[in-house]
C-alpha cells in the first residue's frame, strides 16, 4: 500500500481567483496523491482496487467500483494499492452556483448526500457515468475559451446520474430535525471563517439559538456551538500541519482579530497549544 499526499486543484474562478474544479485519474496521481483543499468537497471513484481512509477521526475501507464522498477539511490520509484506477473529483460550492433554472432540482440534495452518506456502491448507470467521467477528464486537459461551461454541464449531468444511485433504494424522507441539520452543516461549511455564533446560524434558519441547538444536539449529540468550534478548530489544524503559515497568519484568515484569544481558543478546543500541535506535525510530516 502506498500512502497519497497532495492533489491540487486547477481550474480558477474568474471572478475569485480561487480555484474551483479539478477530475484526474488516481493513477496519474500514484505518485503525487491526495491531499484536500480547505474549502473543497471530494468524490473518490475507485474503479480498480481498494484501500482504506481516515476520514474525520473515522476509518473506513472503499473497494472496487465504489464512490467516497468527504466534505471540506474532513480527509486526515488515504492509503491505497498500487494497482488502483479511477476518479478524484475535487470542487468547491462556488463552481455549482451556475445560473440555470433547475439548478435546485439538479443540487437540491448535494449536501444531502455529502452529508448523510459516506461511500456508496456504483449501480446499474455504471458504463454511463465512466462515459461521463472520461469525457470530463478530456475535456479539463484542454485549453480552450468554453473549458469551465462545458465541465459544469457534463458536471451536471454526473450530479443527476449520482441522485439517481440513491433511488435504489431511495433515500429515507427527512425529519424536520435532519433538515434543519443539513441547512446548518452547509451553512457552516460556507461561512465558519466568519460566523462563529449559534445565534447567527439560527437566524439565518429562521430559529431561535436555543431551539437549534436542541435540535442539533438531539441529532448529533453535540450542540450547533459544539460543531462550530471544532470546524474552526479542523480548519485551523489544517493549515498548521499542512501550510507554513505561523499562528498570525491562520488567526487572521479564521477571522480571530486577538492573537491571544487565538490562542486560547485553540488549546481549549484541541487540548494542545499551537506550537506544540504544528511543531508536532512538523516531525510527523512525510517527506515528498
Amino acid at each position: 500500500m502506498k500512502q497519497l499526499h497532495s492533489l491540487l486543484p486547477a481550474y480558477t474562478n474568474p471572478e475569485t481567483g480561487n480555484l474551483a474544479f479539478d477530475i484526474r485519474t488516481l493513477k496519474s496521481h500514484n505518485d503525487r496523491g491526495i491531499l484536500q483543499r480547505s474549502d473543497h468537497f471530494l468524490i473518490i471513484w475507485v474503479t480498480k482496487g481498494q484501500g482504506s481512509y481516515c476520514i474525520a477521526q473515522q476509518k473506513g475501507l472503499i473497494a472496487h467500483n465504489h464512490l467516497l464522498f468527504i466534505k471540506p477539511g474532513q480527509l486526515k490520509g488515504m492509503q491505497l494499492s498500487e494497482e488502483l484506477d479511477g476518479y478524484v473529483i475535487s470542487f468547491n460550492s462556488s463552481f455549482l452556483d451556475v445560473a440555470d433554472s433547475d439548478k435546485t432540482a439538479t443540487y437540491g440534495n448535494f449536501y444531502q448526500i455529502f452529508a448523510r452518506t459516506q461511500t456508496i456502491a456504483v449501480g446499474p448507470e455504471l458504463e454511463d457515468m465512466q462515459s461521463i467521467m472520461a469525457i470530463m477528464v478530456k475535456e479539463f486537459s484542454r485549453n480552450h475559451l468554453y473549458r469551465s461551461e462545458i465541465l459544469k454541464r457534463y458536471f451536471k449531468i454526473f450530479l443527476i446520474y449520482l441522485s439517481g444511485q440513491f433511488e435504489h433504494p431511495r433515500l429515507p424522507r427527512q425529519t424536520r430535525n435532519e433538515a434543519i441539520l443539513d441547512s446548518f452543516m452547509a451553512l457552516l461549511e460556507k461561512n465558519f471563517r466568519s460566523q462563529k455564533m449559534v445565534a447567527e446560524y439560527a437566524d439565518a434558519l429562521s430559529v431561535t439559538p436555543n431551539y437549534l441547538n436542541e435540535v442539533i444536539k438531539k441529532t448529533t449529540g453535540c450542540p450547533a456551538g459544539h460543531h462550530i468550534r471544532q470546524r474552526v478548530a479542523l480548519e485551523a489544524k489544517r493549515q498548521a500541519a499542512y501550510s507554513n503559515s505561523c499562528m498570525k497568519s491562520i488567526a487572521y484568515d479564521l477571522g480571530f482579530c486577538d492573537m491571544s484569544h487565538f490562542s486560547k481558543f485553540f488549546k481549549n478546543t484541541t487540548g494542545v497549544n499551537f506550537s506544540d500541535f504544528k511543531n508536532k506535525e512538523m516531525v510527523l510530516q512525510p517527506v515528498i
